[in-house]
C-alpha cells in the first residue's frame, strides 16, 4: 500500500507538509482514565492560551488553514478546517467526548499543537491513498451520514480506489475507513502549512507516536511528505 501526494497539490501549496504516523497490530478500545486526563488537560491548556473564540480567526495557524480552504473555492467560515473546529468548540466550553483510544490521543495532539489530525483504518481502504484535487464525480458518505454527497471539482480531497476518504483537507472524515473499536491498523495524519514549520511537525508526530506505543502498541512508523518526497510505501 502507498500513500501518495499528486504533485498538483504543490502547485497551490507548496510547503505543505504531511506527517504520517502508520500503526499496525494495535488494539483500539475505549480510552483509559490517563489518557482522559491528558484530553481534559489539552483542553484547559488552550482555553489558558485563547480564552476567547473570536480570537482564533486571527490566530496565524488558523487563517493559514482559512486561507487554504479558500484557495480551492471553499467557504471556511461555512466549512472550517478540522483544526478550527476543534478548537472553537473547546475554548467554547465543550468537553470533547471520548470516543476511542486513537481518537481521543490525535485530540490531544491536535490540540496541544495546533495541527490539523485525522486517521484512516487501513484494513478498510481500497488500494492506495492518495492526496489530490476532486474531479467532482468521487463517492462520499460523511462521518454521521447515510447519503452521497461527492465533492466540488477541484477540491482537496483524500481518496482510495473506492472514494472519497476526506473532503476539503480535512474537514470531514468518511464513515467508511473510520476509526473504530476493531481498528487494528491505522494511518494517522497530521497536515502542516506556514507559519508551522518542520520542526513543529516533528515535535506533534513525536508526541503522537509515543501516546500511540503507549497506549495501542509498539509498532507505529513515521514519514512525512513535501514537494520532494510524494509518496510513503507501508
Amino acid at each position: 500500500m502507498q500513500f501518495n501526494i499528486h504533485q498538483q497539490i504543490f502547485e497551490k501549496y507548496p510547503q505543505l507538509l504531511v506527517g504520517l504516523l502508520v500503526c499496525k497490530n494495535i488494539e483500539n478500545g475505549p480510552a483509559p482514565v490517563a489518557l482522559t486526563t491528558r484530553l481534559r488537560s489539552a483542553e484547559s491548556a488552550l482555553r489558558s492560551r485563547i480564552p476567547n473564540p473570536d480570537d482564533l480567526k486571527s490566530n496565524p495557524v488558523i487563517a493559514a488553514w482559512q486561507e487554504a480552504h479558500r484557495a480551492f473555492g471553499s467557504n471556511p467560515n461555512k466549512f472550517p478546517s478540522s483544526i478550527h473546529a476543534l478548537c472553537k468548540r473547546v475554548i467554547k466550553g465543550g468537553e470533547l467526548p471520548a470516543i476511542s483510544t486513537l481518537v481521543d490521543l490525535y485530540n490531544i495532539v491536535s490540540l496541544n499543537h495546533m495541527l490539523p489530525v485525522g486517521g484512516e483504518d487501513l484494513n478498510r481502504c481500497k488500494g492506495n491513498i492518495v492526496l489530490t484535487v476532486a474531479v467532482g464525480t468521487e463517492p462520499f458518505t460523511a462521518l454521521g451520514s447515510t447519503g452521497n454527497e461527492p465533492p466540488e471539482p477541484g477540491e482537496i480531497i483524500y481518496r482510495d480506489d473506492e472514494g472519497v476518504l476526506c473532503r476539503k483537507f480535512n474537514w470531514r472524515e468518511a464513515t467508511r475507513t473510520c476509526l473504530t473499536g476493531n481498528t487494528t491498523s491505522t494511518v494517522l495524519v497530521i497536515e502542516a502549512i506556514p507559519p508551522t514549520t518542520r520542526v513543529q511537525l516533528e515535535s506533534a508526530l513525536n508526541e503522537l507516536q509515543d501516546l500511540v506505543q503507549k497506549f495501542c502498541g509498539k509498532d507505529a512508523t513515521r514519514a512525512i511528505l513535501d514537494s520532494t518526497h510524494l509518496v510513503h510505501n507501508f
